[in-house]
């Protein structure tokens, strides 16, 4: 018997001082995200405070015998590229009442899970301070997404991902309960356990799981420096300190729902300038990317030959979306790399270097070394001279997925292999091997992406109510997850599994590996209600079933 959502939302408004919403209209709105599903919840909730979601947890814990497919989904801006926010039951929208910055404490800062980034850096920024892991949608995205999916981006080749900066959590676990989840040593890791209640219960359960599989999970990890597949059981407990957190940041609220974030900030540097290099081809990408490293640029970020020409094409938008007070300044900026294209043809792939510091001079020091170091490659390349040009290339940059998505007509952005990640020595093999599985498609695709760490985005362009275009994403998947994982990388760097990822995870890890994270599961939400379907029960058949035929 199909659960009575509407009654259902009318014995939750008794307890719930937040707004429950069953009307078409609203299930409508958040039925997508930027993923490539369509999913429709049956109801949407908009909790007031940490208090409405324990209760709303509780609530459904104890009506799940009775209605086996309630679950809830925490979701913030809804920015998530995997479908990790979509849930065709309850979706619980933090956006709205439980956002603000709480508090700052010298360079930490507690700030509440609705937050979106670009509120929330104005802020960092009064205090001279930042969070390096923003994601390229750092002008859509919130916290609560950050958090769970551990996002990285242009400054992660210098500063790693937003684990490294959690400090502290607030957790509202299956129980129904809030806890501070924070590193402990062995000897509060042992309090932790003796209190046999059903947090410390976690903690004993976690702790032997990772104790008695040390070896396995130490072969799992991917060989890359960032990766999102799974759940980071090898980061929980290093011998000294156990900290849940590493194993919650990243885990698609599957484990418990995040209703606080204590982050420790990097103060922000003073001067940056970037270094532009135009490739004509790919043949040394890895050595001019192992020339520029020593050289410890804070981003080394790239983008390929159909996003510039995206760039130009629709340049009134790009322009909209860079702020200037010279707009006619601005277009003619751009005529260096119209001039080029036009002359020499368009350039295969286009690094940006930048670098960043307290010393101007140091910088461009740096950057006339480098200069030096690569001529040989005889490669063009450029020195922004302003914060303006520097802009132009990082706006084409992190704008090229919201090109896309708006302009291309009769065809829309298809994220389904947008986050591999190689050892960058390995990209000149790599990176053609994979192009050629998508021509061979006649697919047309954008690629950008982190050339430092070798992760790469894919985008492709499809029709989806083509249904030729809809059966050929489980077979471009398997091939390009194959040609990956023949390189010892991972599925995904940053953009985390979701549904399109989640049942790839076995071809990934093999099966000890993913009954160690069923486990982990279990462990912490035993009656499956968190966010089921991924990290943990994903199928193709679900996916498939599920992507939006438009």
């Amino acid at each position: 018997m199909a659960t009575d959502y509407n009654a259902l939302g009318q014995k939750i408004k008794s307890f719930f001082k937040g707004e429950i919403f069953t009307d078409i209209k609203t299930l409508d709105t958040y039925n997508h995200d930027a993923s490539l599903f369509l999913v429709e919840p049956n109801l949407v909730a908009f909790p007031k405070d940490s208090e409405d979601i324990q209760k709303l947890v509780k609530f459904v814990v104890e009506n799940k015998k009775d209605n086996p497919e309630l679950s809830v989904t925490a979701r913030s801006a809804g920015t998530c590229m995997s479908g990790g926010s979509l849930n065709d039951s309850i979706i619980l929208d933090v956006t709205k009442h439980i956002s603000g910055v709480l508090s700052f404490q010298g360079d930490e800062v507690t700030v509440l899970p609705g937050t979106f980034y670009r509120d929330f850096e104005v802020e960092t920024l009064k205090k001279g301070l930042i969070l390096p892991s923003y994601p390229a949608s750092k002008n859509l995205c919130a916290i609560g997404g950050i958090v769970s999916n551990n996002s990285g981006g242009e400054k992660t080749l210098a500063y790693g991902k937003t684990e490294k900066y959690v400090e502290q959590l607030k957790v509202v676990f299956s129980d129904g309960n809030e806890y501070v989840v924070k590193p402990l040593n062995k000897e509060e890791l042992d309090a932790k356990i003796n209190q046999g209640d059903f947090e410390g219960s976690i903690y004993k359960e976690i702790f032997e799981l990772v104790s008695q599989n040390r070896e396995l999970l130490k072969n799992a990890k991917p060989n890359v420096s960032k990766n999102s597949a799974g759940y980071y059981l090898w980061n929980v407990w290093d011998g000294v300190t156990f900290d849940l957190n590493k194993l919650i940041v990243g885990s698609q609220g599957t484990l418990g729902i995040v209703t606080e974030v204590k982050f420790k900030l990097v103060p922000v540097k003073k001067k940056s300038k970037l270094f532009v290099i135009f490739l004509r081809n790919l043949d040394h990408l890895s050595d001019i990317v192992n020339e520029i490293l020593p050289f410890k640029p804070e981003s080394l970020e790239s983008y390929d030959d159909n996003t510039m020409k995206l760039a130009i094409k629709f340049l009134p938008s790009m322009l909209k979306v860079m702020k200037t007070k010279n707009f006619f300044k601005l277009i003619f900026g751009f005529f260096p790399e119209v001039w080029m294209m036009l002359t020499g043809g368009v350039p295969k792939l286009i690094l940006l270097v930048e670098f960043s510091g307290d010393d101007g001079s140091e910088i461009d020091g740096k950057m006339i070394e480098l200069q030096k170091k690569i001529a040989h490659f005889k490669f063009k390349t450029r020195i922004s001279k302003t914060e303006g040009e520097s802009e132009k290339y990082w706006t084409i940059r992190r704008e090229s997925f919201n090109l896309l998505r708006q302009h291309v007509k009769g065809r829309r952005t298809a994220p389904f292999v947008d986050d591999i990640i190689v050892r960058p020595e390995f990209l000149p093999e790599f990176l053609p091997k994979m192009r050629k599985i998508l021509d061979d498609y006649k697919l047309l695709y954008t690629i950008a992406g982190h050339a430092g760490d070798g992760n790469f985005h894919i985008i492709p362009l499809m029709d989806m109510r083509k249904q030729k275009n809809v059966d050929v994403i489980t077979e471009i998947s398997d091939k390009v997850y194959d040609l990956v994982l023949s390189y010892k990388g991972s599925i995904t760097a940053e953009h985390n599994d979701g549904i399109i990822r989640t049942p790839y995870l076995l071809k990934m890890f093999g099966p000890e590996v993913c009954a160690l994270f069923k486990r982990t599961k279990d462990i912490f939400d035993p009656q499956n209600i968190f966010n089921p379907g991924k990290k943990v029960g994903g199928t193709k058949e679900y996916m498939y079933t599920h992507l939006a035929k438009k």
